[in-house]
């Protein structure tokens, strides 16, 4: 394995099932390197801080509770935080869903040319809006309604398609597309032959 860190960035749209993936992926991931892992899921990030008693903290919970979007300093802010106090340029990254937005997949690729990570690797769990809105709609949550995956969906293809354009052709990273409409055991073998693993 390489002696020098490596970063996986995760995309995917809702329902894709990239949380298992990545959670499979993290466990071979620290079977071949013994490396620590940072992990970055922005959600998790926004709760934390929702829970803290800051008014970005109130305004953060605000926004979390109608399900609206946070702006992409607060989340570029939240994952160069955590990079800045904990990354000593000896582990793994591994970023979960984000970046999303275009600007914040230009500032990523520049955070990690600054790190000096050599040719990260950008994995796009790729399905169709027909089969994530089945999946979707099948996990029966009561924030899965039609009209809520539909905006979704909808959201996804106009904000996150640029950010997947934008690594798709950029020299920095190897950018892997795998076929999502699969099983979960599956999508993991295509992912782990495209690594090279």
């Amino acid at each position: 394995m390489n002696s020098e860190p490596q970063a996986f960035i995760f995309i995917g749209k809702s329902g894709c099932g990239k949380g298992t993936q990545v959670e499979l992926f993290k466990s071979e991931l620290e079977k071949k390197d013994s490396k620590k892992i940072i992990y970055f899921e922005s959600g998790s990030f926004l709760r934390e801080l929702a829970k803290s008693s800051s008014y970005t903290a109130e305004r953060t919970k605000e926004v979390l509770d109608v399900g609206g979007l946070m702006p992409e300093a607060i989340i570029v802010g939240l994952w160069m935080d955590h990079l800045m106090n904990n990354f000593t340029g000896k582990e793994n990254l591994v970023f979960d869903g984000a970046p999303r937005k275009l600007a914040e997949a230009v500032l990523l690729d520049g955070t990690l040319e600054f790190y000096k990570i050599p040719k990260y690797k950008v994995i796009y769990i790729n399905v169709g809006n027909d089969w994530a809105k089945a999946r979707l709609l099948g996990r029966a949550r009561k924030d899965d309604t039609e009209d809520a995956i539909k905006s979704r969906l909808a959201w996804f293809d106009k904000e996150v398609m640029p950010s997947i354009e934008f690594f798709k052709n950029n020299k920095n990273c190897t950018f892997i597309d795998i076929n999502g409409e699969q099983t979960i055991e599956e999508v993991h073998k295509e992912l782990m032959k495209k690594i090279g693993w």
